[in-house]
């Protein structure tokens, strides 16, 4: 049967990769001009993909808005096939809600200019997310396609069904051998004759499941090929018989396929295979502290920002919208899979900071404005000269310890809640910065009699809060006449303790730790691990010859100091390492890094925080991981995607079987390093240990055992690609005369996580929203009349017409809370939830203080799918089964 060969003209555009998106943009601007000249003025040259992205037409535009309407008739007539993405986003590290929300403003571009293309189209991500099935369906998309994470050993043919961890099946149609396999036609006629029979189309389109095939011409970065039809019409003259040609589109392939009914295979799960094209693996801690900011940025976003702007809009404020449409398309070009990758160079990963930093400025902004309108609101009976306001963003109320900067007029004060309870609180950094406080006027109207103190500390506190609101606040105040301070007294005993745990540092620095409540000691915790990498910007790799250095092989200093309501044990290592490779290879550990831990545990929690602060100035090409011995000798590990938990192999066996049989047709090895949206666990039926990482969230289950959860603090480099690394034979990924010096991180490096300890299995430990807690902290505005100045912006009085302490809803905390924001397209609010156990179904219920006018099921992109009964402002959710989600809508 003669093949149909779907030639699919196309670009594939990174935005920047071993080059800026400043000249990206240049010569998109130049490339895109002859794409629209074709497409209007050349015969035959019918269609042609804009790589999925409508990030690229907003850059376009920018410099050329004039062709704005040849672009809304190019896209109408079918011509020009945009979206339905706004940047080509990576699928493991970017959380749900980002991709969601790419997806969501990606298909609001396109519906500008007329439609978008209905195909989860990713040519060029490293591995699919299992949560991407159930993303698809939700926006009303059955098909997608891409080229890495699935090889010959798991389908027999190109086309098949995915089904994702929650269940949910989307159509496959993959790129057999990349999307740059038709970009190459020769221009000689001998050459011609049998480019079709060759590699890799040969063995590839053998594959098809009909005589459907898909041809994509186009490569990175490339202009398109404009005597394409002349080459078409050549080659349907030398094949006439065995192949027909004709120009095509991803849609009219798919389309064409399905009309045939083939019988389809099925897989599941994530899909991560890297035999036939590369997923690198490990590419989850290249650039460790762009990847922390990336951690830090996205959950500050969507469980603080978006949460606290809905409650202000609650009480009338206005939600600015365009605000965070901007915040979020700057998350979007940092979400590309190379961007986030870091498989960049150093002058690419600058603007990578850039657009974080300009992210976090912005949104910390809109944050403390948003807090300071309300806490100026509170009418409160109890209000002395300094008020503390705290926000709690979660939909479940809050207890605990949280750490706080604010300035204070004296060395110890009283802080009472609304009922003139005492709350406990401990200095922890107390500076005197009375003259830069009390130098700026209060510029509105000086002539107010206002408290001035005589002088002002800046003070970092940790503050015990009690049953603080869901999607609400409380307001504290601080009596200058009271005394409510537990201070921090130094121990002599090397062990910290509260009512859950008992921690006891060794004399190697190693953590003992005590569940009290399981009567289990979990021996050698945080024991920090430094070995080589022979890698690059793509991945990690292992020298030929290792050299691993424990913490525990240096005597440690160590300070425990503790308050009523928190204890801190410092412990400061001089490790002895090698400076680089040659000296790794040699056994020499000639260079100094000092590193300190730093363990706090507060009152009443099973959480113990971590941050470890390394002085990496002087050693390079090296790797810093922390080992967590669970006891738990484990076939598997679980831990979090987007939406839901999914359970992992420790080792992928079936796969390093296949790899070690035949190596050479492997383009990497079939490594257990992954990553995690929040939380990693190691459980059996009566105890585990799950990991929060802060930073980096990459990890592997070692040990003889598999019993230990080794997690990944930092790793460095010096080159954007390198050739035959241990774990990843061949040719360099990237380019390999790019150095990336900036990659050794030569500076001090600062990394958080935390350590869980809970009973029973995953699901009764809650592990799911105790990550979620952990990532969530409450937030506290402090307010006087004396800081009204500079220090905070000048602003007028308002009335004072909201209630001491205020709800804006709560849940029963069954599902995890995934987002609360405005709806992008109507008045209300959305509320999004999924299913944080492993199997167990689950319901939860939403109950409101406000009186609900409309409550709905929405999908993804935010329409209808049914009506919500509502009894007394309450919502009850339906039932969701493991991994799904639920999306909900309000208005008031």
């Amino acid at each position: 049967m003669k093949k149909q060969v779907h030639v699919v003209p196309h670009t594939h555009w990174d935005r920047e990769w071993y080059f800026t998106t400043s000249r990206s943009r240049v010569y998109l601007m130049h490339n895109f001009q002859k794409v629209l000249n074709l497409l209007e003025n050349k015969k035959g040259y019918d269609h042609f993909i804009l790589d999925g992205q409508a990030s690229l037409l907003d850059d376009y535009l920018k410099w050329r808005p004039q062709d704005k309407i040849r672009i809304k008739k190019l896209v109408q007539s079918g011509q020009l096939i945009i979206g339905p993405w706004y940047t080509q986003t990576d699928q493991l590290v970017i959380s749900g809600e980002s991709i969601v929300r790419n997806m969501l403003y990606g298909m609001r571009i396109c519906n500008e200019f007329g439609r978008y293309m209905n195909v989860g189209y990713v040519p060029d991500s490293f591995g699919q997310s299992a949560s991407m099935p159930q993303i698809y369906q939700s926006f009303g998309i059955e098909d997608t396609m891409f080229w890495r994470g699935v090889s010959d050993d798991q389908v027999q043919k190109t086309e098949y069904k995915w089904r994702g961890e929650d269940g949910s099946k989307v159509n496959v149609y993959q790129i057999p051998s990349g999307y740059y396999i038709g970009g190459a036609i020769p221009e000689r006629k001998d050459s011609l004759a049998n480019f079709l029979n060759d590699e890799p189309f040969k063995t590839t389109w053998k594959r098809s499941s009909t005589n459907q095939v898909y041809f994509p011409n186009g490569f990175d970065q490339a202009p398109p090929r404009e005597n394409l039809p002349e080459l078409i019409d050549e080659m349907n003259e030398l094949y006439d018989g065995e192949y027909e040609l004709h120009v095509s589109t991803i849609e009219s392939y798919i389309e064409a396929v399905k009309a045939q009914h083939p019988e389809l295979e099925e897989i599941s799960g994530e899909l991560l295979n890297g035999k036939l094209m590369r997923i690198h693996k490990s590419i989850f801690s290249s650039r460790s502290d762009l990847k922390q900011l990336n951690t830090e940025t996205q959950n500050y976003l969507i469980n603080t920002m978006e949460p606290l702007l809905s409650l202000g809009m609650a009480y009338g404020l206005e939600y600015p919208v365009e605000t965070v449409r901007e915040i979020w398309r700057l998350m979007f070009e940092n979400a590309a899979h190379d961007s986030i990758g870091a498989c960049v160079s150093d002058t690419t990963n600058e603007d990578v900071y850039m657009r974080y930093k300009q992210v976090r400025d912005i949104a910390s902004n809109l944050v403390e404005l948003t807090l300071r309108d309300i806490a100026t609101r509170i009418g409160n009976p109890q209000s002395k000269e300094i008020s503390l306001t705290v926000f709690n963003p979660l939909s479940t109320v809050q207890n605990g310890v949280v750490e706080v900067e604010c300035y204070v007029p004296q060395k110890e004060f009283g802080i009472l809640d609304e009922q003139g309870n005492e709350i406990a609180y401990t200095i922890l950094e107390l500076v005197d910065q009375t003259e830069y406080v009390l130098n700026q006027g209060n510029i509105l109207d000086p002539s107010k009699d206002i408290f001035i103190p005589n002088k002002v500390y800046k003070a970092k506190i940790a503050l015990q809060l009690n049953d603080v609101p869901s999607v609400g606040y409380v307001q504290y105040t601080i009596d200058l006449h009271r005394n409510t301070l537990t201070e921090l007294i130094e121990q002599k005993r090397e062990i910290l303790e509260n009512e859950a745990l008992q921690i006891t540092i060794n004399d190697n620095g190693s953590l003992d730790i005590l569940d009290k409540k399981t009567a289990t000691t979990y021996r050698n915790q945080a024991i920090l691990e430094e070995n080589g990498d022979d890698g690059d910007s793509f991945n990690y790799s292992p020298p030929r010859n290792d050299l691993k250095i424990q913490s525990i092989e240096f005597k440690p200093v160590i300070k425990v100091v503790n308050s009523a309501i928190l204890e801190v044990a410092t412990i400061t290592y001089e490790m002895m390492v090698p400076k680089d490779l040659e000296e790794r290879a040699e056994g020499i550990q000639s260079t100094r890094l000092p590193v300190t831990i730093v363990v706090k545990l507060a009152k009443g929690r099973s959480t113990i925080d971590f941050e470890v602060v390394i002085d990496n100035r002087w050693v390079d090409s090296h790797r810093l991981c922390a080992l967590f011995d669970a006891g738990i000798a484990s076939k598997v590990s679980t831990a979090d995607q987007q939406f839901g938990l999914i359970q992992r192999p420790v080792v992928r066996r079936s796969e390093m079987d296949l790899w070690q049989s035949d190596q050479e047709k492997w383009n990497e090895k079939p490594l257990s390093i992954e990553t995690c949206q929040s939380f990693v666990t190691l459980n059996d039926a009566q105890k585990g240990i799950a990991i929060f990482p802060k930073g980096v969230r990459e990890y592997e289950i070692v040990g003889e055992k598999y019993d230990t959860i080794r997690l990944t603090l930092f790793r460095t480099y010096g080159y954007m690609g390198k050739e035959n690394l241990v774990y990843r034979p061949g040719r360099a990924s990237g380019e390999s005369v790019v150095k990336t010096p900036n990659a050794q991180c030569h500076k001090q490096l600062k990394f958080s996580f935390a350590a869980y300890y809970y009973q029973g299995n995953v699901n009764s430990g809650e592990v799911a929203n105790s990550a979620k807690i952990a990532n969530t902290r409450p937030l506290v505005y402090e307010y006087a009349d004396f800081l009204n100045s500079r220090l905070i912006f000048t602003q007028s009085e308002v009335q004072k017409d909201l209630f001491v302490s205020d709800s804006l809803f709560k849940t029963n905390g069954h599902l995890t809370l995934s987002v609360i924001k405005k709806a992008e397209e109507r008045p209300g609010m959305i509320v999004r939830l999924y299913n944080g156990h492993v199997d167990d179904e689950l319901d939860d219920t939403i109950m409101f203080e406000k009186t609900i006018t409309k409550a709905e099921l929405v999908d993804l992109k935010e329409e209808t799918i049914g009506d919500l009964e509502v009894y007394s402002n309450t919502i009850k959710v339906p039932t969701q089964k493991h991994a799904k989600f639920v999306t909900v809508y309000v208005e008031f």
